[in-house]
């Protein structure tokens, strides 16, 4: 099989991952929006959890990644539940792990781990201890697949990077002691300014932090009320959104209507209706330098500057009025 993606380019990919993509959990992944509850309110926001799963497969590959890991990446968010993060908000989990909580009951309860067998692959071997994989995961502030990955598909499909710039960004990754590592200062800087594009820019827009906020409300309510149940947050995004505006709860049906593109929002500190602060993201790529492994933050003033910055932002927060 062969496998196209705007990133990376084309691949041909063994049999056992063409069966995994196949596989309905892979395929519901086409219905979970990566940013939430952004695609609500902004139709252009749009990227989905199966692009990214299959982007971390093909960049693993493509840093010559064992099959064992691509398998480990194309599955690794094949958990997540509909709306990605939003369920963090409506359960209250700030580290927002929901989805890791469930990852091994939902793989058990699906047709995943037969598809491994049938490749004699144990799926326990594979996915049951992630930090083996260096490529996929890496604790913040390093690089990896992941984190990665959804920073320049997101950036890229909304405009913020162009392919010329990701490209010279990939070609200067180099794998040292099983990590991803840079080779020049200015493909650092570069990434990070990236980066934080991606989690402050993008993931505190304010009317991303408005979507967020009003979907966890119309979620947490149609929970109390048994509109829906955790069981459903397993099938897609519009498949919630269906059976919500369906029901006949008249608070749920306002709430669910707050959700659409022709919101408007502003930042105001003083006069705010949401008050919302983030999961703390921070990077720091590792340089490959002289032999050796040195933090982009130690050489760059730059860098250092970039995630004082972040640092501070993530503590404030971000203030949304509605209008």
């Amino acid at each position: 099989m062969f496998i196209s993606d705007y990133i990376y380019g084309q691949f041909e990919i063994e049999d056992v991952l063409e069966e995994l993509i196949s596989s309905k959990p892979m395929q519901r992944l086409k219905g979970i929006h990566q940013g939430g509850a952004s695609y609500l309110v902004n139709s252009q926001w749009n990227v989905t959890r199966y692009e990214h799963s299959v982007g971390v497969m093909l960049l693993i590959k493509q840093l010559g990644g064992s099959l064992e890991e691509q398998i480990a990446g194309l599955l690794h968010d094949v958990s997540h539940t509909a709306f990605s993060h939003v369920i963090d908000f409506v359960l209250d989990h700030d580290a927002e792990d929901y989805h890791e909580e469930i990852f091994m009951d939902v793989l058990r309860n699906s047709e995943i781990p037969m598809i491994l067998k049938k490749y004699n692959y144990n799926y326990e071997h594979i996915l049951l201890n992630s930090s083996k994989w260096t490529l996929l995961e890496q604790p913040a502030p390093d690089l990896c697949a992941d984190r990665v990955d959804y920073t320049l598909r997101d950036m890229y499909k909304y405009g913020q990077v162009s392919l010329e710039d990701i490209q010279k960004f990939l070609n200067d990754i180099i794998i040292f002691q099983g990590k991803m590592c840079l080779q020049s200062i200015e493909r650092a800087e570069w990434f990070v300014k990236t980066y934080y594009q991606e989690v402050l820019d993008f993931f505190m827009d304010p009317l991303n932090i408005y979507a967020y906020h009003k979907l966890a409300q119309t979620l947490k309510l149609s929970l109390e009320k048994k509109v829906l149940t955790l069981t459903d947050f397993l099938k897609e995004d519009n498949e919630l959104i269906e059976q919500m505006r369906s029901s006949n709860d008249i608070q749920v049906q306002s709430l669910l209507k707050q959700l659409h593109p022709c919101v408007k929002v502003r930042v105001d500190h003083t006069e705010f209706d949401i008050h919302q602060k983030n999961k703390v993201r921070l990077i720091d790529p590792l340089l490959y330098m002289g032999n050796k492994l040195l933090k982009a933050s130690d050489l760059s003033e730059e860098v250092k500057k970039m995630n004082a910055d972040a640092k501070e932002k993530f503590k404030q927060g971000m203030f949304v009025k509605i209008l």
